[in-house]
């Protein structure tokens, strides 16, 4: 989840501007507390009555996670209901895949793309034919890389795609607040 900071004000001189533009007279905090005291300025916190903030994004780390779990899972989902069919996994793969572009948030945009590979071979495992013992489990997760690299291709290049048209217009959204 997205988490958010909070900087005290710099109620410092700074260069090239004098005092008395820096902040409205209402604005400015009265020594010692009052009613915009301490607390004033920091970003509101989600309350007991369950308000949250409204744009929950997932960091880099967050939809690493968020991929590698969710694959797993699917796989073992794939496996009990379909038999390890790998077509049905790769679409899941590709629905997990633009989920993760869509809900990373701006600042990690470009990380999406690069654990969507990992997540694909962790959700392998389960699916994955082989014989029994971690070496058979290890030949069919490499088959199964092999026969399905288009399918993983694929959804990384949705997720690039995706990643690609949201950062444009992060970057254009910046440069119109400049």
């Amino acid at each position: 989840m997205e988490q958010h900071r909070w900087r005290p004000p710099n109620d410092g001189p700074r260069r090239g501007r004098p005092p008395s533009a820096r902040l409205p007279p209402q604005a400015r905090r009265p020594p010692g507390g009052g009613e915009h005291g301490p607390g004033a300025g920091r970003p509101p916190r989600s309350s007991a009555s369950g308000a949250q903030p409204a744009n929950l994004r997932l960091t880099g780390l967050g939809s690493g996670l968020f991929c590698i779990v969710s694959m797993f899972l699917l796989g073992c989902l794939d496996t009990l209901l379909f038999g390890s069919s790998m077509t049905v996994y790769a679409v899941l793969f590709l629905l997990v895949c633009a989920v993760t572009a869509l809900w990373v948030r701006d600042g990690d945009l470009l990380t999406a793309p690069v654990v969507l590979p990992i997540a694909f071979l962790g959700g392998l495992f389960p699916v994955a034919d082989g014989k029994a013992g971690l070496l058979g489990r290890l030949m069919g997760v490499f088959t199964g890389l092999a026969t399905q690299a288009g399918w993983l291709y694929g959804g990384t290049l949705v997720a690039g795609v995706i990643v690609l048209v949201r950062r444009v217009r992060w970057v254009r959204r910046r440069r119109r607040r400049s």
